[in-house]
């Protein structure tokens, strides 16, 4: 791949420019700085231009996470961020049912789908790295047209009655779409600095974010998918990607320096020690979700509810959203790596509600034991994404936490996978003991992030 030209490095502000400062949940116009050569060290180098940056903690409930969105730059980018991961929950739900629609067919629909996040799987933390050493915008709006071009062509396919196979190349090619996501938590942590507990907050408030997104996204591509045209969805995707990528790039201010050449020591995440096994425990997780997913729609079917199906999940979900902004409002206690084990098992105890409920044949039984299990997930990815945060350099921090990304991707499919062959070859509720087991894999597998090796590692 032909190296991209190096970035322009952006002037030094003004020696007189004021710089805001956050206080509490006001923000404070400091001094002007000195001319040139008033101080014995002289003023900051070119290269090193200062940068807004919140230096208190961050108060509890909700006013923390309104004094978030008052940084400067924080609401817009927060906004375009949104509006880009919608369709990470829209194109593959949109991409069946149209497929479906068209071909008649949902085991080429599911097959093109499963090639779609498989090439995810390899694409992603390739675009992550790109983006972490030549900046965001140069990156993400590129990679985000291509995405584009491949949903796109996915439509043309379908409504020109192309070869299968066409469909395979044109999915494909939204491997490519930006990990938003990764993008706006490296943005808190460039704001944030070191603080932890406005960290902490950030973090939560990004999970809430996701699950939002992975919520509304796929029930609002199945209404438009079934009640407008079949390519209705894929198409409202590509327009949510394209402007949402497009303002949240365009917030120059808060976006992170890039790294064209990460300093020494800055090793590939998938090299540092420690990396293994999280990813292991995000892997474990996605398994968690996946599971979850798959077994309560059937459930709801075979019981006889099957439009029910779809609202249970989405408990599950909501029940995360809230879970996350709760646990987000308030300082955390210990150290992550210390806390995720605990809150795997506690995760671990809410996955056993579904897996009593279901026993009972009741889809209402089955609806509070759903949420509580879902209530129990935020607080686990958010801490366990704080690691990830934690140990992986600044310079390599959108390819590690999108690697934690599609760790989780990758074990949604596996769960998937083992889901239904346990609802069409066992009793539908089933399921809920590989989820079970999972859990407990990754507490097995989270206490290894303590071992004595990893001590000096922040987190």
């Amino acid at each position: 791949m032909p190296s991209l030209p190096a970035l322009r490095r952006r002037p030094a502000l003004p020696a007189t420019a004021p710089l805001l400062a956050a206080t509490g949940h006001t923000l404070a116009v400091a001094a002007p700085a000195a001319p040139p050569g008033s101080g014995p060290g002289g003023p900051p180098p070119p290269s090193a231009p200062r940068r807004p940056r919140a230096t208190a903690t961050t108060g509890s409930g909700p006013s923390g996470y309104l004094a978030l969105l008052r940084l400067p730059g924080a609401t817009a980018f927060t906004l375009g961020g949104l509006l880009a991961r919608l369709p990470a929950g829209m194109f593959s739900v949109s991409a069946v049912l149209m497929i479906a629609a068209s071909r008649g067919s949902y085991a080429l629909a599911g097959a093109v789908t499963a090639t779609g996040l498989a090439a995810t799987a390899l694409v992603a933390p390739w675009t992550a790295r790109l983006v972490d050493r030549y900046g965001q915008r140069r990156v993400a709006r590129p990679a985000a047209a291509l995405a584009v071009c491949g949903a796109l062509a996915l439509v043309a396919c379908v409504r020109l009655g192309a070869p299968a196979w066409t469909l395979f190349a044109a999915y494909a090619a939204t491997a490519t779409v930006p990990n938003a996501g990764a993008m706006a938590r490296a943005r808190w942590q460039a704001l944030l600095g070191e603080d932890p507990a406005r960290r902490h907050t950030a973090t939560s408030f990004e999970q809430a974010v996701d699950e939002v997104c992975f919520m509304a996204g796929p029930a609002l591509a199945a209404v438009l998918c079934t009640t407008l045209f079949p390519e209705a969805g894929t198409l409202a995707g590509v327009a949510l990607l394209a402007v949402g990528i497009t303002l949240f790039t365009a917030q120059r201010a808060t976006e992170p320096p890039p790294h064209p050449r990460p300093a020494t020591g800055s090793a590939a995440p998938l090299r540092r020690p420690g990396t293994a096994p999280l990813l292991a425990v995000f892997l474990a997780t996605g398994i968690v979700f996946g599971t979850l997913e798959v077994t309560t729609l059937a459930f709801a079917d075979t019981a006889g509810h099957a439009a029910a199906g779809g609202l249970i999940v989405g408990l599950q979900a909501a029940g995360s959203c809230v879970a996350g902004l709760v646990y987000g409002a308030k300082a955390p206690a210990g150290p992550a790596a210390a806390r995720l084990p605990v809150l795997l098992a506690l995760l671990t105890a809410a996955l056993a509600l579904p897996a009593l409920a279901a026993t009972t044949g009741s889809a209402a039984l089955l609806a509070p034991a759903v949420l509580c299990a879902g209530m129990a997930t935020a607080p686990v990815m958010i801490t366990a994404m704080t690691l990830v945060q934690h140990r992986t350099p600044q310079a390599r921090l959108n390819e590690g936490l999108t690697l934690a990304v599609t760790a989780i991707l990758t074990g949604i499919a596996l769960g998937s996978a083992l889901a239904g062959q346990a609802a069409d070859r066992l009793t539908p509720g089933t399921g809920y003991t590989v989820a079970l087991a999972a859990a407990c894999a990754a507490i097995a597998l989270a206490t290894r992030l303590r071992a004595p090796a990893l001590s000096g590692v922040r987190g």
